[in-house]
């Protein structure tokens, strides 16, 4: 590697991180802007071509991992049915109508290379969207159904692509061929993750060692990818599924465990994801060109109509894919009273912001392929102008709309008090236990100081519920023990630190005491 390869490598991640780090600071969205800062350097860095490898062995696994982790099985549960219709109806419906198309538009191109580019552009990475919804307060169900979305649909567009390059190349493959292909791809990477999770989950529960634990855990990603892959199956189900099962399964490894495992995955999707968005602008220059602008009209042209379809698909197939089944099953309308929201259907049908994987499956066509500029071409063009026009318009169309989760952030506020209150009354009940068993030898003054504790952490969930104020808008005293206590752990940093600075401690020392009060603070929580 040479120094001007190096100098990239390094450069590259470093102004991503600035970029977003000022976006997280201003309020902006971060994978946007991270988007435009790419276009605004892609011509001062040409030679940063995307390599596919990279992206769906390095950058994908530990994104898709998180996600799963993050996220909720038994929610995924509930909505299993509007999941399904849009990480696999919707996909290959995509494929197809961007496929014909592209062929209408370039009648000398293959259709079976057409559908390839249906595939690439196929399927939506709703992480900016979940970002945003986050942010602007969407409900849970809705945010819920975009994230098994994101974390599915990648399994089902890479399977179409890889079985349209093989017609295009001149494999064999026949329609039930294709679908034996798509269910062991599905089925075989289910049973690897769900496997390889399971076993996992049994080894570390042994080991009780936080540091060995999350080290095991980031190479979990990749190891459930790279087995899924090596026998043809999907390794991004593999991810997906093995992260949902150690995510479901977190709470009840350690303390310690949690803490750190929360912390470096933040950090770790922080860093990928905007390197992830910066790479996507900065492809611009090596795909512009590539392509001959002899008649510009031409490819612009034809961009504005992959686009177009890409985006009106998605609108064509959410509408009745979330209305219709409720129409044709008595089933379904007794499992969900409530008709889907217009609201939440108009937002889901425009959250169809592409990503990296449609690049990176587009940087990974032959090169041999017809037509293979056009293609990546058009799927730039497909994954910027998704990313901006509906990236950028998707707040204000939240705003529009007056979507809100207010209501259901306050009955989750009520369900944690209760939930809080009864745990309290568990551990209370334990305590006594224990004292009147004689099991223990305490001073009534210790048995005081544990149930003040377990007592506060309910109370903290009960005021949290007035906003941390009371009736007449003073502060509550749990409100006012956190503030007092944090400004009495401050001023115990400072002489630890004006210890050290004197040298009457070691930094190991500070280091060591540190970490009490670190934790302490963090169990004070946020008013």
């Amino acid at each position: 590697m040479d120094r001007s390869t190096a100098l990239h490598l390094l450069i590259v991640p470093a102004v991503a991180v600035a970029v977003a780090a000022v976006s997280r600071r201003r309020g902006w969205p971060s994978p946007l802007i991270l988007v435009l800062a790419g276009l605004v350097l892609s011509p001062f860095v040409p030679g940063y071509a995307l390599d596919p490898e990279i992206v769906l062995l390095v950058l994908l696994p530990p994104l898709l991992y998180s996600a799963a982790v993050d996220s909720s099985y038994l929610g995924l549960r509930v909505v299993r049915r509007p999941v399904l219709l849009l990480s696999v109806g919707l996909v290959l419906f995509s494929t197809l109508a961007i496929g014909w198309v592209t062929h209408l538009l370039l009648p000398g191109l293959p259709l079976a290379a057409a559908f390839a580019l249906g595939a690439v552009v196929a399927p939506p990475d709703a992480v900016a969207a979940v970002a945003v919804a986050r942010r602007l307060g969407l409900p849970r169900k809705v945010i819920t159904i975009l994230v098994g979305e994101s974390l599915f649909n990648d399994a089902t567009a890479l399977t179409a692509y890889r079985v349209a390059v093989a017609a295009v190349v001149g494999e064999g493959i026949t329609w039930l061929g294709v679908l034996g292909q798509f269910l062991y791809a599905a089925a075989g990477g289910a049973v690897i993750g769900l496997a390889l999770a399971w076993l996992l989950s049994k080894g570390l529960r042994a080991l009780r060692d936080a540091l060995v634990e999350n080290t095991v855990l980031l190479l979990t990603p990749f190891g459930a990818y790279l087995a899924a892959e090596l026998v043809h199956a999907s390794g991004v189900v593999s991810v997906v599924v093995a992260g949902l099962y150690i995510g479901h399964r977190m709470p009840r490894s350690g303390f310690g465990t949690r803490l750190m495992s929360r912390t470096v995955w933040k950090i770790i999707d922080f860093f990928l994801e905007s390197i992830v968005f910066a790479l996507i602008g900065l492809q611009m220059w090596p795909i512009v060109e590539a392509i001959d602008w002899a008649h510009p009209l031409e490819p612009a042209g034809m961009a504005l109509a992959v686009f177009a379809t890409a985006v009106a698909a998605r609108v064509v197939w959410v509408v009745p894919a979330l209305h219709l089944p409720r129409l044709l099953s008595r089933a379904v309308r007794r499992h969900e009273a409530d008709p889907p929201s217009w609201r939440n259907v108009a937002v889901i049908s425009w959250a169809g912001m592409r990503g990296v994987v449609s690049l990176a499956a587009a940087f990974a066509i032959p090169e041999d392929f017809p037509e293979r500029p056009t293609l990546l071409f058009l799927t730039f063009t497909a994954v910027i102008g998704t990313l901006l026009l509906q990236g950028l318009s998707f707040p204000a169309l939240i705003r529009r709309l007056r979507i809100s989760n207010e209501q259901e952030a306050f009955a989750d506020d009520l369900a944690e008090a209760a939930a809080q209150q009864a745990a309290a009354s568990a551990a209370l009940a334990r305590l006594d236990e224990l004292v009147a068993d004689g099991i223990v030898d305490v001073h009534e003054e210790v048995v005081e100081q544990l149930r003040m504790r377990a007592e506060r952490r309910a109370l903290t969930a009960w005021e949290r519920l007035g906003g941390g104020t009371g009736s007449g808008g003073e502060e509550t005293p749990g409100t006012v023990y956190r503030r007092l206590r944090r400004e009495m752990l401050a001023a115990e940093r400072e002489v630890l630190v004006r210890f050290r600075d004197e040298r009457r401690i070691d930094d190991e020392v500070l280091r060591r005491a540190m970490i009490e009060i670190d934790f302490e603070e963090a169990t004070l929580g946020r008013d």
